[in-house]
């Protein structure tokens, strides 16, 4: 069964590496690369007589969790949209019956397709994001505090993206599957701000939302983990501990090893009910 998984996995990579998703977050990736290295060396050459070396450090790190972002949109985009096509597409085309047709089980088929997938979305944020992190430092001579673990975190939340775009390509289709996927992941980035602004205003009904959100979809979490891991340690202090909440580019907090646990939890129980539909959907 480990040889069939591989051998999926190799073959999906093989094909993710051909399709015109590929070219397409590529040419994002640059576009945002030589933007964002513009922005930050015109910043870097404007600020240099006006800014503190402390509030160049600050503004560094808040602008590049504003980047960041850019990086994950373009990850949630292209791999819930490739996840689609990659189960959906080969259903519907009848390629998926041939290859099932031998004696292979489904689990072990789409446990290929996944890890396939969630390779090429984990390498791509985290080759995009190192080369965001050396654009900054070059221009700006800012370094992050903990950058392989904001890496590691945004590699996760593509994961928990692409895993749940697998159940809904079991399901729905390609197109649609890709639609809804980037939707929940915006709705619950939108709710995480929401629920931010009423934890500053001492609103728990509000505060609640973004809770909750978290909690049904880790991919805010995620996210809120990452920025935490790549903003200034004085960024809290500026903006008044708590009250950050209401910054959507700024954390106030690392993530806890509980929520890592149940956002691995929640991966593993999606997963599975992506089996059982595929196991049982009528090929």
């Amino acid at each position: 069964m480990t040889r069939v998984v591989l051998t999926v996995a190799g073959l999906t990579l093989r094909e993710a590496s051909r399709r015109r998703v590929l070219l397409a977050l590529g040419l994002l990736t640059l576009v945002l690369l030589a933007l964002s290295g513009w922005g930050f060396s015109r910043f870097a050459a404007e600020s240099g007589g006006t800014l503190t070396s402390g509030e160049a450090r600050l503004t560094a790190s808040i602008l590049l969790n504003l980047v960041m972002f850019g990086y994950s949109l373009i990850a949630a985009l292209g791999t819930a949209f490739l996840a689609g096509p990659t189960l959906a597409g080969e259903t519907e085309s009848g390629i998926a019956l041939a290859v099932l047709a031998r004696p292979i089980r489904r689990s072990a088929f789409l446990l290929g397709k996944w890890l396939g997938l969630v390779t090429f979305g984990g390498v791509f944020v985290v080759l995009a994001g190192l080369a965001q992190v050396l654009v900054v430092g070059v221009t700006v001579d800012y370094w992050p505090p903990g950058p392989a673990a904001a890496l590691a975190l945004l590699a996760a939340q593509t994961t928990v993206l692409l895993t749940l775009a697998v159940l809904l390509s079991s399901v729905i289709s390609p197109m649609a599957s890709g639609v809804v996927a980037v939707g929940l992941f915006c709705t619950t980035w939108v709710a995480g701000v929401v629920g931010g602004i009423g934890a500053a205003v001492d609103n728990d009904a509000v505060a609640r939302v973004g809770s909750v959100s978290r909690v049904l979809l880790p991919t805010d979490g995620l996210w809120r983990g990452a920025m935490h891991a790549f903003q200034d340690p004085s960024a809290l202090l500026q903006f008044g501990g708590v009250d950050g909440e209401a910054f959507p580019f700024l954390s106030v907090a690392p993530l806890s090893w509980a929520y890592l646990v149940w956002a691995a939890v929640w991966v593993a129980m999606v997963w599975g009910l992506a089996a059982v539909s595929f196991v049982r959907k009528d090929l």
